[in-house]
């Protein structure tokens, strides 16, 4: 994807967002959320509870430090930037996920403040989203980066289910996660891409 297409999308998924976020701001919940609401509840059961627990763990500190930890390790030998760059970027997803929530400031399922965007979903979009992109870089194969994609897809879809089941968010507040993280997650694509591209042609003029 070029520089233009990926800063395009990300103007276009923060307009999604700030829609969505202006209509969660009005702090009503709507009827198709109480039937998303329903439906995970017809699931709920003791053989879910604790997986659907473990997977929510993936979205918060306890989970996302050793993630970051890892990834920045990984990384190092080959994107150095990227690696240094890391927790910077992760601490910058935990500030702005508050500065959104404190701007809508909707209420939860379980009454508990501050719902609107769900951050566990904004933390999981970023950092497994930088993952995906980082292995399609690094990786030729087809199938692997396939894989890639699709297993970083997979951890956002379980975190966002998880948030769901676990009554901490409505539906509006994981795709307002979603929405607000994919933005972040193709602007610093483009910011890192811009900066390698404006080396490259510096390097290039001077040899």
């Amino acid at each position: 994807m070029s520089r233009k297409s990926l800063l395009t999308l990300a103007c276009l998924t923060g307009a999604g967002y700030l829609a969505l976020a202006l209509i969660a701001s009005q702090a009503h919940v709507y009827a198709f959320e109480h039937g998303t609401r329903a439906l995970v509840a017809a699931t709920r059961g003791p053989f879910l509870d604790r997986p659907m627990q473990a997977a929510s763990v993936l979205g918060d500190e306890w989970g996302l430090v050793p993630l970051i930890a890892m990834g920045t390790a990984a990384l190092w030998t080959r994107h150095r930037r990227w690696a240094s760059a890391l927790p910077l970027i992760m601490l910058g997803t935990g500030a702005l996920q508050w500065l959104a929530k404190w701007s809508v400031d909707r209420p939860r399922p379980n009454l508990l403040p501050l719902g609107f965007p769900s951050g566990h979903v904004l933390s999981a979009v970023v950092l497994f989203g930088l993952a995906a992109y980082w292995l399609c870089r690094a990786r030729s194969e087809r199938f692997a980066r396939g894989m890639g994609v699709g297993a970083g897809a997979g951890l956002i879809g379980l975190v966002a289910s998880s948030r769901l089941y676990l009554e901490a968010h409505w539906f509006l507040d994981v795709v307002g996660g979603l929405l607000l993280g994919v933005t972040y997650l193709l602007l610093l694509i483009w910011v890192g891409e811009t900066v390698e591209a404006r080396a490259r042609g510096r390097r290039a003029l001077s040899s």
